[in-house]
Parts: C-alpha cells; sequence; structure tokens
C-alpha cells in the first residue's frame, strides 16, 4: 500500500510514547487509538479531534481506512502486534528495539516482504539535532578516516524502579541493555556497518530485578574499527555522552535535553601543526524534535515506496547483538 493524503492512523499503545507520538501526527490523522487498557486509549482519544478507542486490536487490524499503525507497547508485545498488523497489508512505526529477539523480526522481515508493508523501528534518536548536524558535517567537512567510538548512556532510575514493567523480564525481555543500550548500538551502526566481533557483559550491581542495570559492550568491524558502549541505570546523575574519533577531528555529543542537560555537539578539528585543536561548538537548546522528524522520514518513505532506515534490517542485527550480549552473561529472557 502507498502512502496516499487521507490514509489514517492508528496508534496502538497509549502511554507515555504513544502520546508522543500522537503529537507529532498532523491533525484529523489519527482515527483510532488502542490500549489493553482502555481508559488510557479514551484519554488520548478525548486529545484528538474525530479519533475514537479501542481495547480490542481486531478492530485495528479490520478498518480498511487504517493505513499506518503506531506501536509503541511494552518489549514483549512489540513483535506479535506488529506481525498481525503487518499481516493486513498496512505500514508500521514500531518502537525500538521492535522485539525481543531478532527471530521475531525476521519472521516479520519476510511477511512484510509478501504483504508490501514497510516498518519503521523507532530508534529516533538518530533525529536528535545533534546526530542531523553530525550528517550535515560530514558532507561538507573531511575528517579523515574514522576510528573509533564510544559512548555512555545513563541515568539513575527512582525510588520502585525496579518494581516497573522495565524490570519485569515478562514484559521488558530484559534490563538496561536492550531499553537505552540499543540505542548505543543502533547509533554506533551508522560508524560501523556489519559488526565481525561482539564482546561486552551485562550485569545486576544494584536494583534487585532479575534484569541487568549496567551492560558493557566492544563492538568491531572487519576494518578493526571499535565502539566501546556503556548503558548503565545505576549512572545517578543523567548522561549521555557519544564521542566520535577521526584521523583529522572529533566529534562529540553531550546532552539530550531535560534532565540529560542542554544538547551539545563539540566539533574538535585538529590542526596541522597539531596541539589544541580549532573547536567549535553547536548547542541545541529548543528541545527534542527527534519524533516529528522520525515521522516525517517514515511518511517519506511510504510516499515513494522507500525501505525504510533503520527498519527491519538494522532491527535484525543490534538484537542479535543483544542476545549475544545476554547470553554470553548468563541471562535467559
Amino acid at each position: 500500500m502507498k502512502y496516499q493524503q487521507g490514509h489514517a492512523f492508528a496508534i496502538v499503545g497509549c502511554g507515555l510514547i504513544g502520546q508522543k507520538r500522537a503529537r507529532t501526527l498532523p491533525d484529523g490523522f489519527v482515527k483510532l487509538t488502542c490500549d489493553l487498557d482502555l481508559a488510557k486509549a479514551e484519554a488520548l482519544a478525548s486529545t484528538i479531534s474525530g479519533c475514537k478507542a479501542t481495547s480490542d486490536l481486531n478492530d485495528v487490524l479490520s478498518d480498511s481506512d487504517l493505513g499506518v499503525v503506531i506501536v509503541s507497547a511494552a518489549n514483549t508485545a512489540l513483535a506479535p502486534i506488529t506481525e498481525a498488523v503487518v499481516r493486513q497489508g498496512k505500514h508500521v512505526l514500531v518502537e525500538k528495539p521492535g522485539a525481543i529477539l531478532s527471530s521475531q523480526l525476521s519472521a516479520i522481515e519476510s511477511i512484510a516482504r509478501e504483504t508490501g508493508s514497510l516498518v519503521r523501528i523507532g530508534y529516533n534518536h538518530r533525529y536528535h539535532p545533534a546526530f542531523r548536524k553530525i550528517a550535515e558535517l560530514q558532507r561538507d567537512e573531511d575528517f579523515g578516516e574514522f576510528m573509533f567510538l564510544r559512548a555512555r548512556y545513563g541515568h539513575g532510575g527512582r525510588p520502585g524502579y525496579d518494581r516497573e514493567w522495565r524490570a519485569n523480564p515478562e514484559l521488558s525481555g530484559g534490563g538496561e541493555l536492550i531499553d537505552q543500550g540499543v540505542h548505543l548500538i543502533d547509533l554506533a551502526s551508522l560508524w560501523l556497518g556489519d559488526i565481525a566481533l561482539v564482546t561486552g557483559y551485562a550485569a545486576t550491581y544494584y536494583w534487585d530485578m532479575p534484569v541487568d542495570d549496567n551492560a558493557f559492550v566492544s563492538l568491531r568491524n572487519l576494518q578493526g574499527q571499535t565502539a566501546w558502549l556503556h548503558a548503565s541505570c545505576t549512572e545517578w546523575k543523567n548522561l549521555f555522552s557519544f564521542e566520535i574519533y577521526f584521523k583529522r577531528a572529533k566529534l562529540h555529543v553531550e546532552g539530550l535535553g531535560g534532565s540529560y542537560g542542554v544538547e551539545r555537539l563539540y566539533y574538535y578539528k585538529m590542526l596541522p601543526e597539531m596541539g589544541p585543536p580549532e573547536t567549535l561548538i553547536y548547542e541545541f537548546p529548543r528541545g527534542d524534535e527527534s519524533w516529528r522528524h522520525e515521522l516525517d522520514e517514515f511518511l517519506e518513505d511510504i510516499r515513494i515506496g522507500r525501505t525504510p532506515v533503520p527498519g527491519l534490517k538494522e532491527g535484525i542485527k543490534t538484537l542479535a547483538i543483544v542476545e549475544d550480549i545476554y547470553r554470553k552473561s548468563g541471562y535467559q529472557f
């Protein structure tokens, strides 16, 4: 199904993320909200003109006016819902990680080839302003060859965090690695490409929960270029830091807005004589518009029939890395 003006949207999963997604959609595009908790679906529908609410996924599947579905449920529900929607030939924007197992995404990929559905996985960090600026700089500047990157992403939780859904493997499919760690893996893939070697360790150091609260990951491609990644929910002070090293430059993204601090991009340009680099600092104080940019990209995917990136292929690779780390660390989810 090709996207045309007038194809309506449904939102399945009406929690915080579903609400964020709804705010990015043009007026009049959302026809139906769906959540097992009907009150949540009704609350979101009440903010959208002409929108109805349901707790029955079959209402979404059977409505021929619905061309696009946003799936923002708990992790373990993402793949079953997406598969059911794709079987109906509808397009899907599913929140990261899209599934809890790479095999689930592979099955969806096979079905999507038959039905023509397009599936985008919601790795919205690619669309944060600092990373959009990096893409612009890479087109215009000569950084030299990419060498390696290192990144840290963490928060400190809150009282009762270890009793929330993310701490329940039956809902989350894992801990910090499959929550924030997948964002780091996805972003690292922009520079590493295909991964040849995965090493690392996931552990539960602090929180009283059966899932990991820290994960340490090392990724390497065939050229030996490397990413060192650390995801943590014992960071205490929320942190996002992503450093990319080239032979003639370093790029450093710091902060994501809100409690993570103002988002900034530091561009350190090596001088011929070396020594202290020339430094440019880009600051993005206007907040996070990544959700809107990501949706715009998906609408363009649908309009021109383009395979979404990141989509199922990228999601499969990311989850395969997560599975590898969990297996090596003795977790079975």
